[in-house]
């Protein structure tokens, strides 16, 4: 039998400081942009204008920040997570330079933690990774941790090291753009009047509207990123899966959940941080997605009093208006139509 196919890394393959470069850089294009707009409805007029990108400092529209981030994960699925079980969250997660059509990403991964689960099948790996441009400046570093398959459950299990991960981004660390300002900035064409000094920290916001998820578009979204895990498209495997069916990508729930969150939040022009996340349970086609926001903190940038950041928890339901706020019930846990808790921070013009 050749060697030459390859069925990604399990647990027992991982070591601690292990750098892995992921294979096929991915040049960006117009055409990728108008997919995702097709795919995810994002409305930030930022991302969709040249003209209005022009007023913030901008050479021209930055690919959608979930989008990029979407790229940079893509490529590591097939060293990282194409044996995972779960995706487990995220933290420590960090913009910086903005994407633009033309722009080639590439990705390298650090293992930063190991730990092998109580039932010897399968262990946590946490990782680093990092999505540069052709100059090597960085667009995206992030942590993430996700549950692997073990090969051989006889392998004898590495020393645990389980890295300590920030809650949060502090401000001093976010990364705004060289050149933005904001003293143009137009609510007519951004779609909302509401600037940052108007959102009260523990104010909830229900974003209304609701996107089913269809089984072609999640697949091409997935596809779109080269994310090649094999959950995400093969029925005939997944008919005998956990769930008899294929999974939606939990990054096009991501994707969804901020497109949504435009009704409430059009002003948040750019992702600035992920401080965490958890992909609660699994989304298949079919399920429609709701989303509402809570306003964590509202935190100053140094030397800025024209633009200030709010740190936002998302969450999407399946099935579920968001009238009401789903999240966790009195014993702790999610409600039954929870699909994504995600923490992030981002960027919004100030009154002045």
């Amino acid at each position: 039998m050749s060697q030459k196919t390859r069925l990604g890394n399990f647990f027992e393959d991982f070591s601690i400081g292990q750098r892995i470069a992921h294979a096929t850089p991915r040049t960006i294009t117009e055409g990728d942009v108008a997919l995702y707009t097709a795919l995810t409805g994002t409305r930030f007029a930022c991302a969709s204008a040249d003209t209005f990108a022009h007023r913030l400092g901008f050479p021209r529209s930055p690919v959608d920040d979930v989008l990029a981030f979407n790229v940079v994960f893509g490529k590591t699925v097939p060293d990282i997570s194409l044996n995972a079980i779960a995706n487990l969250g995220y933290a420590a997660g960090r913009f910086g330079q903005p994407v633009y059509p033309g722009d080639t990403l590439t990705s390298d991964s650090t293992v930063i933690g190991l730990k092998e689960n109580r039932d010897g099948k399968t262990g946590v790996v946490y990782v680093r990774s990092c999505g540069v441009n052709q100059r090597g400046e960085m667009v995206l570093d992030y942590c993430r941790w996700v549950m692997v398959r073990k090969k051989d459950t006889a392998h004898p299990a590495p020393e645990a090291v389980v890295p300590e991960l920030p809650a949060a981004v502090d401000a001093s660390e976010l990364i705004v753009p060289e050149g933005i300002r904001v003293d143009q900035y137009d609510c007519a064409l951004s779609g909302s009047t509401d600037l940052w000094d108007d959102y009260q920290v523990g104010e909830k916001i229900d974003h209304v509207d609701g996107m089913t998820i269809e089984e072609s578009e999640h697949m091409m979204a997935t596809r779109l990123y080269q994310n090649t895990a094999r959950v995400h498209f093969n029925q005939h495997a997944e008919k005998d899966g956990r769930f008899g069916r294929r999974i939606v990508y939990g990054g096009f729930v991501i994707s969804l959940a901020r497109s949504l969150s435009f009704n409430g939040l059009a002003n948040a022009f750019k992702l600035v941080a992920i401080n965490g996340g958890r992909h609660v349970s699994p989304a298949f086609a079919g399920l429609t997605v709701y989303a509402w926001s809570e306003v964590l903190e509202k935190l100053v940038l140094p030397g800025r009093n024209d633009l200030g950041a709010l740190r936002l928890r998302t969450v999407a339901t399946k099935d579920q208006a968001c009238t009401d706020f789903p999240y966790k019930l009195a014993d702790g846990n999610y409600d039954p139509s929870v699909l994504l808790d995600f923490d992030y921070t981002v960027l919004m013009p100030r009154r002045v």
